[in-house]
């Protein structure tokens, strides 16, 4: 099955005015006549839905076919183009001009080095929300509750501002912005960026931190590049398990992961698995790790369309299974298999779901390089929960809400796993012995 990619790229339009507005010389417009019939071809060949839900894709071709040789400027040929794909009432269809991709991932990429910070958008600030330990950042005193307001010198609010502008009505809205701060942060190891962080006591401090290679080693599906990767668990009170990682990637070591926490977890009264910040990756992990906390067959946590071919997410039960109280914690960066594998577990009853509303970023997709220049972003497949829903557009809504903020990182604080565990162990439910 292919990487749900969904999380890379988003379907944007129209940056850059002034560019967009210039007249096109003949060869430019040769290349978004060749960039339009690409476009018209790959959705012909590439949809999940032949029939494309009864639209006349041939005759769209030809209405807009000349407007697009007609097009004398950027701004008028993507409004073609983008006008075609508008047709398909689908998400996860789009042309990213290449000023918005340079915005939304001026970085080194997922791969890329990075000081050791993570961080969240929070009420239009960047903010500091984990520093790994051994770090560049840890080692010059960086602490979850700090500002980022520059990198390499780059003002981050109208960067901000300019996004939630672009996205202030899609559940994109939190990937996106935290994606355009990260991104900046990463580049190749043994490089160095340039941050302005307002500390706990709202002093500037200016460091200079150095990009090291990311926790964990690389991991990878097929052709698509790998990711760093890493999974791990601990008691985060003496009876509560709390799992997190960072990717639906490497099987094995994902497995041994839960494995070792199921046992080595016995009698703990709950579990919480924490997707927040994960992008995806491998479809299928989220029916083997929802294995592990699932003891009936026949459950499964919704289905993918694909052309020709239908696959449903089936849960196969574990040997051994933990069967008590089950929280998993999501945010607005969590998305593609993160989204199934906790809406699915919602919709079965099997979770109890805390945090934010999840990116609605569930669909497998491709970005491809356009003749022009500009990228376009193309859905291979279809999902539909087990509650007979989309989560494209819409995300997982939590069952309790809870949403970080500065004060509480400064004061060390994670309301959203204090708000599981007190769940946990308030529950009426009692866990049963692993079996």
């Amino acid at each position: 099955m292919p990487r749900s990619l969904g999380w890379f790229i988003l379907a944007a339009v129209g940056a850059g005015l002034a560019a967009g507005q210039q007249p096109l010389t003949p060869a430019e417009r040769q290349l978004n006549n060749e960039s339009f019939e690409h476009i018209w071809k790959t959705v012909l060949d590439n949809h999940w839905d032949p029939k494309l839900g009864g639209l006349d894709w041939q005759a769209v071709h030809d209405e807009l076919r000349p407007k697009i040789e007609a097009a004398t400027t950027m701004d008028q040929a993507r409004q073609v183009m983008s006008g075609m794909l508008e047709r398909l009432h689908q998400t996860h269809f789009g042309l990213l001009s290449g000023d918005v991709y340079k915005e939304l991932d001026a970085g080194g990429g997922s791969r890329g080095a990075n000081p050791g910070i993570d961080l969240r958008v929070l009420g239009g600030h960047a903010v500091v929300i984990s520093v790994e330990p051994g770090s560049p950042a840890a080692a010059h005193g960086v602490k979850p509750g700090w500002e980022i307001a520059r990198v390499n010198g780059k003002d981050m609010a109208p960067v901000l501002a300019s996004i939630r502008a672009q996205y202030k009505d899609s559940t994109l809205l939190d990937l996106r912005l935290t994606r355009s701060v990260l991104s900046r942060l990463q580049g190749r190891s043994g490089t160095t960026v340039q941050l302005d962080f307002t500390d706990g006591r709202d002093q500037p401090v200016s460091i200079t931190l150095e990009r090291v290679q990311p926790r964990g080693r690389i991991a990878g599906l097929g052709n698509f590049p790998g990711d760093y990767f890493w999974a791990e668990w601990r008691k985060a009170r003496p009876d509560v398990a709390y799992v997190r990682f960072n990717m639906f990637m490497d099987p094995e070591t994902l497995s041994k992961t839960f494995e070792d926490a199921v046992k080595g977890c016995p009698d703990c009264r709950g579990f919480a698995i924490d997707v927040r910040g994960n992008p995806g990756g491998i479809g299928g992990l989220a029916m083997g790790v929802a294995g592990w906390f699932i003891d009936q067959s026949g459950l499964q946590l919704g289905t993918e369309y694909l052309r020709g071919a239908t696959l449903k997410f089936m849960v196969f039960p574990r040997p051994q299974t933990f069967r008590g109280p089950l929280a998993v914690l999501v945010d607005g960066c969590s998305a593609s298999t993160a989204e199934i594998f906790a809406g699915g577990l919602k919709d079965v009853g099997r979770a109890r779901i805390f945090g934010t509303r999840t990116a609605g970023a569930a669909l497998p997709s491709i970005i491809e390089r356009l003749p022009n220049g500009d990228g376009f972003q193309y859905a291979i497949a279809n999902y539909i929960s087990q509650g007979g829903k989309p989560l494209e557009g819409i995300g997982v809504i939590p069952d309790d809400e809870v949403r970080l903020t500065r004060h509480q990182l400064l004061e060390g604080q994670d309301p959203v796993l204090d708000a599981a565990i007190d769940w946990i162990e308030k529950s009426g439910q009692v866990s049963q012995p692993v079996k």
